[in-house]
């Protein structure tokens, strides 16, 4: 994913014939797959949000994960009924120089989970890795409700979620949730950051 930065991707939208027919050779992510587009997972997040005082303000949403689209559509929207879907990727970078450029995610996206996916002691910190959050330099970068790209120059270093062994980050899309993952220090090209990446997002 060169646009976003040295990143590998296997998730429905990259690899789409790949990543379901390891789903189809792997019992337990497939488990894991249909519990992702549950609507329990959607609602036990939205909870786990609300009881940290974390209100997304959706009253009135309709699950539709891996649904195809029809007709209701329309009359969701009429009925002012968000459509919400979830969805996961496998991820990864490499430990020398991999990398995710300053951004916000796109706007459709709700909610974030980083999932760690590395043995005790397989990752150093010391290599990065870690989520940033940043902040860009010209403050009429701020606002960026359409995804704009940034280079790590352009921004300021907030706060480091360093990446650690049996770890999730979530985090929610908003209008500044400007975030990156710094060039990474490894010792040679076989360390890997290693991730599965959820995403709750709202059908457009």
């Amino acid at each position: 994913m060169p646009k976003l930065g040295n990143k590998y991707s296997l998730s429905s939208s990259n690899h789409r014939k790949l990543y379901y027919r390891y789903l189809a050779d792997t019992p337990v992510w497939a488990q894991f797959h249909d519990y992702i587009l549950s609507k329990d997972f959607i609602e036990q997040t939205f909870q786990a949000l609300a009881d940290s005082h974390v209100d997304l303000g959706l009253k009135r949403y309709r699950v539709v994960s891996g649904k195809r689209s029809n007709h209701a559509n329309a009359w969701n929207r009429l009925m002012r009924t968000t459509e919400l879907s979830a969805r996961f990727e496998f991820s990864m970078m490499n430990g020398v120089g991999g990398h995710i450029r300053p951004h916000t995610d796109t706007a459709r996206k709700l909610v974030t989970f980083v999932f760690s996916m590395v043995a005790p002691g397989e990752w150093d910190a010391g290599w990065g890795g870690g989520t940033t959050v940043v902040r860009p330099k010209d403050p009429s970068f701020m606002f960026n409700r359409v995804n704009r790209y940034l280079g790590f120059e352009d921004v300021d270093e907030v706060k480091t979620f360093p990446f650690l062994a049996n770890q999730a980050l979530i985090f929610v899309k908003t209008f500044n949730s400007w975030h990156a993952v710094m060039p990474m220090t490894a010792p040679g090209e076989d360390k890997l950051r290693k991730t599965i990446t959820v995403n709750i997002e709202s059908k457009r």
